[in-house]
């Protein structure tokens, strides 16, 4: 449950990539010249993930248990949805921030997870719930008390506040406390919010970080990012809660990078518009892009080019100079918080393969959750989208998380079981299109340019890194369609295709339905 709930679904067509030398001229240089080469992370809900013990609720050995799978899909990164102690199944009101939750193991087993996973070269990154906390943390049961110095550690109402405004997200802001006071909440009465302006809790949560650092980890998924100041409906579009918000995780990045330098920061800033989310650029390494995520499940939908390249070159245009030319993207279909790609999708296999291509063929740190992989099914309540992996065909099985029962009504086909054995299986299409990333580096840091195409069921861009350029085309459509080259547009060598029947001719290149290669 990462709070603001917005509609956003990513999805994508038939990749085609062509290969073309090129040099990098000032204008297009490569995004991030300077640094290490993007990944690709895998959100699992420890939860629903692998169970070791027996007791129904995957655990921290489990996701250990199961990282030989997870390298076996070529990704080379891991985020942890919250692994600290909480009264919920979801974790996201947090009671201890250095402690982990019981159910999932000790913290002796994350850092066996941690070392673990970077021995398969795999990044752990963690979730990092600091907008609020638990109604049973410590602190707030302290702060009731308004002697008590974490009294100002929370929000609480004067005499001129309007206990009937409505927060950022929609629900009431203002809460009744057991004391008879009345404190800010954004997401629920549950959760009370932090008061950044207090040192103290600025200092604590960033030594919060730096104890995690201490253990490994590699970085934090930053929840809620946008809500430290912006907890209001008045303030969704305030100059001042930006600012604010901006402020902060500029000083929480410069401080966690004195224990590790090499830190690695993705925010939630669940807006809808690209200009929302260009300011958190430099701040943080990157937030997650929540417009490209919608536009693309619209796009297959529709199975038309709803400008998703011309949206990318503005908004990339806008991230390099807003943070000197080094930044990432977080493109993702779904999270957490969204119905499954599948129910987005409508259930349609076709469309979903389309998605996975589209995705893992734009530059940045693509997102996958888990299960996705799969084509697994999941309709709101949240508790729904977040069910146990599918590991095996008949559902049942050693180490099956049994915390909830499905929902969904998916078949033996869609586990773990079935698309291993299954070469062309949903599942083993992701492990071919990361793999495109691992030798196909514009895919993975090249800089975008739109390619205007007149047919609107075609999507075309290139990607120019240091060492070469590609051209990626996609057919959005359930008809074959044919693409114009040219002498901007060149290729002649067929080099990866998802599927069979891509043909080359003399300045053209023909697509089946929902296409995906690569041309050189």
């Amino acid at each position: 449950m990462s709070k603001l709930r917005v509609l956003c679904r990513a999805a994508l067509t038939a990749a085609l990539v062509f290969s073309v030398p090129a040099l990098a001229s000032a204008n297009t240089a490569p995004a991030k010249s300077n640094a290490q080469p993007s990944d690709v992370y895998y959100e699992v809900f420890v939860r629903a993930f692998y169970d070791t013990n027996g007791d129904g609720i995957g655990d921290l050995n489990g996701v250990t248990a199961k990282l030989d799978y997870i390298k076996s899909l070529g990704v080379s990164g891991i985020w942890l949805m919250p692994v600290n102690p909480s009264p919920t199944y979801h974790g996201y009101d947090i009671t201890d921030y250095e402690g982990i939750n019981p159910q999932y193991g000790t913290l002796q087993d994350f850092k066996k997870l941690v070392d673990e996973a970077h021995k398969r070269g795999i990044k752990v990154v963690m979730d990092m719930v600091i907008n609020h906390t638990s109604d049973q943390h410590p602190w707030f049961k302290a702060a009731l008390d308004p002697k008590d110095p974490h009294h100002d550690w929370y929000l609480w109402a004067t005499p001129k506040t309007d206990l009937h405004e409505i927060s950022a997200v929609g629900g009431p802001a203002w809460h009744r406390a057991p004391n008879g006071k009345y404190y800010e909440g954004t997401f629920t009465g549950a959760m009370p919010d932090l008061n950044y302006d207090n040192p103290a809790v600025r200092k604590e949560m960033i030594d919060t970080g730096r104890f995690w650092l201490r253990l490994g980890v590699d970085g934090f998924r930053l929840d809620a990012a946008q809500h430290i100041y912006d907890d209001m409906r008045s303030d969704m579009d305030s100059p001042v809660a930006l600012k604010k918000n901006v402020q902060w995780w500029a000083e929480y990045r410069h401080a966690l990078e004195e224990t590790n330098p090499h830190v690695w920061l993705v925010g939630e800033v669940s807006r809808q518009n690209p200009d929302d989310l260009t300011p958190y650029m430099g701040p943080l390494n990157t937030v997650f892009n929540f417009p490209v995520a919608t536009q693309l499940i619209n796009s297959v939908n529709q199975e038309r080019n709803l400008g998703i390249g011309r949206g990318l070159e503005y908004t990339y245009a806008a991230y390099r100079a807003h943070a000197d030319g080094h930044f990432d993207d977080a493109p993702f279909l779904s999270n957490h918080d969204q119905e499954r790609v599948m129910n987005q999708l409508d259930g349609n296999m076709a469309h979903m393969r389309l998605a996975a291509a589209l995705l893992l063929t734009l530059p940045g740190e693509p997102f996958i959750y888990y299960g996705e992989e799969l084509g697994m099914q999941g309709a709101k309540p949240d508790e729904n989208i977040r069910e146990p992996m599918r590991w095996y065909r008949d559902g049942k099985g050693q180490g099956t998380a049994s915390w909830k029962d499905w929902s969904a009504h998916d078949g033996p086909e869609i586990s773990v079981q079935a698309e291993d054995a299954d070469p062309n299986s949903l599942l083993n299409l992701y492990r071919k299109l990361i793999g495109w990333r691992e030798h196909i580096g514009a895919l993975r840091d090249g800089v975008l340019h739109d390619v205007p195409v007149t047919d609107p069921h075609v999507l075309a861009y290139t990607l120019q890194d240091a060492q070469s350029q590609v051209l990626v085309v996609h057919n959005l459509s359930r008809e074959t369609r044919t693409f114009p080259l040219n002498a901007k547009v060149h290729a002649t060598t067929v080099l990866e295709q998802s599927g069979t029947g891509v043909v080359m001719t003399q300045g053209h290149v023909t697509l089946p339905p929902y296409a995906s290669a690569v041309l050189q």
